[in-house]
């Protein structure tokens, strides 16, 4: 199965390369792997997220079905996220808040929203062994 090697991958429309790059690499801190024309693929949190140039794109942010992101097993890593949310000033959907509270899945969240209204959802389980 998926070693330490592998990575999931990722992909969304993207209405602009450009801005798709502004958001991940200097709003999030993605590292940028490639880009092409019609698309540019990122290292995201040690996976590989692939924005596609499209004309279909989401007309407003939505939160369900379909959204993405990072469940962190460490609380510090995100609060630094967090941090860098509001340092950077990114779009937010939703949060920073605190879901199932008095219950064994508790966790805090943020949402997140890229320049094509694709939803990021970054999260931290008090216990992390409900990650998955």
């Amino acid at each position: 199965m998926r070693d330490m090697h592998d990575a999931c991958h990722i992909a969304v429309p993207a209405k602009d390369l450009d801005e798709a790059v502004e958001f991940y690499v200097f709003g999030l801190g993605a590292k940028m792997a490639r880009r092409y024309a019609d698309r540019v693929t990122f290292d995201f949190f040690g996976d590989q997220l692939v924005c596609h140039l499209s004309d279909d794109v989401a007309e407003e942010a939505v939160m369900y079905p379909r959204h993405f992101g990072v469940s962190f097993a460490r609380a510090e890593d995100f609060d630094r996220l967090v941090r860098l949310v509001e340092t950077r000033k990114l779009k937010v959907l939703a949060g920073p808040a605190v879901r199932f509270e008095g219950t064994a899945e508790r966790h805090r969240t943020i949402a997140l929203v890229d320049p094509s209204n694709n939803v990021l959802e970054f999260k931290n389980y008090d216990d992390p062994r409900l990650q998955f």
